[in-house]
Formats: structure tokens, C-alpha cells, sequence
């Protein structure tokens, strides 16, 4: 999967995770993401996710 398809695959999980409604027509992408991030706070979307990994697991930044 090339660069361009993965990062409007994030952006659209994004999208879902916060909104309810369906992504804008015509954004992909790097736009569909921008949109996307001024929904309201992303805080609570993680897109760090695997089933071997506990979340005491993961280091994040302070």
C-alpha cells in the first residue's frame, strides 16, 4: 500500500472515530485529515493499536 492510500485510510478512521457523519465528498488524504482535526479535540483517538500490546506497554510523549 503506497503512502498516499495509507494516510486517507487514517484520515478516514479518524474521521469515523469522531464523527457520526460520513467524510466530506472530494477530500483524501491530507485534507480529509486537516478536516478531520478541526472536528473538535483528537485526543481521545489512538491510533496506536495492537492486540499484543498492553496500554501500560506504551511509552507516549509528556
Amino acid at each position: 500500500m503506497e503512502r498516499n492510500e495509507r494516510l486517507h485510510r487514517e484520515a478516514e478512521s479518524l474521521w469515523a472515530a469522531l464523527s457520526a457523519e460520513p467524510p466530506p465528498n472530494g477530500l483524501r488524504g491530507a485534507r480529509l485529515l486537516d478536516a478531520a482535526l478541526h472536528l473538535k479535540d483528537a485526543g481521545a483517538y489512538d491510533r496506536l493499536y495492537s492486540p499484543h500490546l498492553r496500554p501500560t506497554q506504551i511509552t507516549r510523549p509528556r
